[in-house]
């Protein structure tokens, strides 16, 4: 019983970007044990390394849901700057746009950077830890390619690939991405918690 009230259960998803929802629920399939929920509300800009931002972030999302939350973080780190832009690739993708991203390291010979999202989900009881899950994607960054629908996707080209995420079919993109194998972290653990809801924890 409590297995199935649990399988029913609602966490907030938050964010206000339809393609990323989709692009969220397309990689989780059926495995995902709770039905997702996307709501979009207003967080600070916290700075600090990508781990203190995700758990601030998600400490406060849980206050104002009042209730299970998983917020998400993205970060485009390049070797040449020392993992600049991380955190806070947002800002600098609207500023200067793919092309601009590119030109960043115009004077660098190092064009490779990796991709890392994190997860974080918090229950909503503010005793209970934030817990992340966190997905890395190298790659190298070059002159944009492909459509221009989804943030920096035109100017990251995965390692061993020769189309960036923008050219690549969805279901390749989704096979490999950073934001998969985050989620791939972030579902396993759910599933789990939902086993052992179901049956008495054995060894793992």
């Amino acid at each position: 019983m409590a297995a199935a009230a649990a399988a029913g259960r609602s966490v907030v998803f938050v964010t206000g970007n339809a393609k990323k929802l989709e692009e969220v629920i397309q990689i989780l399939g059926d495995s995902f044990p709770h039905r997702l929920v996307a709501k979009k509300i207003d967080l600070p800009e916290y700075q600090g390394e990508p781990d203190d931002i995700s758990i601030q972030k998600c400490q406060e999302a849980a206050k104002q849901i009042q209730g299970p939350v998983i917020v998400e973080d993205t970060c485009l780190c390049f070797t040449a700057l020392g993992g600049l832009p991380g955190p806070y690739i947002k800002w600098f993708l609207e500023k200067l746009k793919p092309e601009g991203l590119y030109k960043l390291l115009a004077g660098f010979e190092d064009k490779s950077a990796y991709a890392l999202c994190t997860f974080a989900f918090s229950t909503g009881n503010p005793a209970d830890p934030v817990r992340l899950f966190k997905g890395q994607t190298h790659g190298h960054i070059v002159d944009p390619r492909g459509p221009r629908d989804f943030g920096w996707d035109p100017c990251f080209q995965p390692e061993g690939y020769d189309q960036t995420y923008a050219e690549l079919p969805k279901s390749v993109k989704n096979s490999i991405s950073h934001r998969y194998r985050a989620l791939k972290e972030l579902s396993a653990y759910f599933s789990q918690q939902n086993n052992t809801t179901e049956t008495t924890p054995g060894p793992s």
